[in-house]
């Protein structure tokens, strides 16, 4: 019987809504392009997972809709103004809502923990509403409030750039997370908003300073949903051992993230990537943490993943190395759905 897995990261929604480095595309029609559909999920087993609204860091690369003529881009640096973003994070979450309204019935967007099981149970594809940085968010968190009863149930604070709230790390190897300061003041008051509202905090790009300062503030599980270890691949955007073992008190999870440059231990942007590669970072963070705090987070449409492994569909594959690497059933169905159920049992509000 096919594992069913319930992944930490899938950047799918921007190749549905088309901007620019994403081919549109259809998510019911089996495609050769991309990681993620309907047909390939189905093959490989994905029962359902984050699915992450990001917001490009240039205007000038996201459908031109949404840009005003007259906006200003001379002085943006690597931030991203919040009425631009606000704008594209919406029309992003549309075009999720859209996917679940054509689905006829076979996606579901899940705002609590009975729902998720439900489509776990059935077979329908649940869509956690993820929002990777959160630029959209305006300082006075108005706009969390509204985006939370709309069915945002996970943030990063960070993408790999700066905001109003945290810093993310930069894209370096070999190098530490230490790259910056910690949370701002509204960055604070973001935490524990999350905390009251129930929505899970991603800390997967943040840096090393705003990290200890999420552990010091939150009173929920810390969760990565998509990063590896910094001791196998010491790149920016995986995590040291103090980290692992900060995320493992916690009762939370490390999802292992499929990127090639984020699993091998050069670093190298190779597809020709054993999935052995993968294993890897499955065996230390479990070795580091115990299984129950390890899942599955792949970044699918985000990065480049082992030719091995292909897209979702060859999910299967990377059980089956799993399994050959030592890893029973109890601990694989733990990594696969039960760790992200408890996580996110312990989380969410019980609406």
């Amino acid at each position: 019987m096919q594992l069913p897995i319930l992944d930490g990261h899938n950047d799918v929604i921007l190749s549905l809504y088309g901007v620019p480095g994403h081919e549109r595309r259809s998510f019911f029609e089996r495609g050769q392009e991309g990681h993620l559909d309907l047909p390939r999920a189905r093959e490989g087993g994905f029962a359902g997972g984050f699915f992450a609204v990001f917001v490009p860091s240039d205007p000038a690369s996201a459908r031109p809709d949404l840009v005003d003529v007259g906006e200003d881009r001379t002085e943006m640096g690597t931030a991203v103004p919040q009425p631009f973003a606000l704008r594209m994070a919406i029309a992003l979450t549309a075009t999720l809502f859209r996917l679940e309204a054509v689905s006829d019935g076979q996606l579901k967007v899940v705002r609590n923990l009975a729902e998720l099981r439900s489509c776990l149970d059935s077979g329908i594809v649940a869509a956690i509403l993820h929002f990777e940085g959160a630029e959209a968010i305006d300082p006075q968190l108005n706009v969390l409030e509204v985006l939370y009863r709309a069915g945002l149930r996970s943030l990063g604070l960070v993408w790999s750039r700066p905001n109003a709230f945290a810093e993310g790390v930069p894209f370096r190897f070999p190098a530490t997370p230490d790259t910056g300061p910690g949370l701002t003041e509204a960055g604070r008051k973001l935490v524990r908003a999350c905390n009251r509202l129930g929505i899970m905090i991603d800390l997967s790009h943040i840096n090393q300073r705003g990290f200890w300062d999420v552990a010091e503030i939150s009173s929920a599980p810390l969760v990565a949903t998509h990063s590896n270890a910094h001791a196998i691949t010491p790149c920016t955007r995986n995590l040291l051992d103090a980290q692992l073992d900060a995320i493992r008190d916690s009762g939370g999870v490390v999802g292992v993230n499929f990127s090639v440059a984020f699993s091998r231990e050069d670093g190298e942007r190779e597809a020709d990537t054993p999935l052995d590669a993968l294993v890897r970072h499955f065996a230390y963070l479990s070795e580091r943490m115990g299984t129950d705090h390890v899942a599955f987070g792949s970044d699918f449409d985000g990065t480049l993943v082992p030719r091995e492994l292909g897209d979702v569909a060859g999910l299967p594959r990377l059980v089956e190395a799993l399994r050959r690497a030592g890893f029973g059933e109890d601990d694989l169905r733990k990594m696969a759905t039960d760790n992200w159920l408890r996580v996110l049992g312990r989380t969410w509000s019980s609406e």
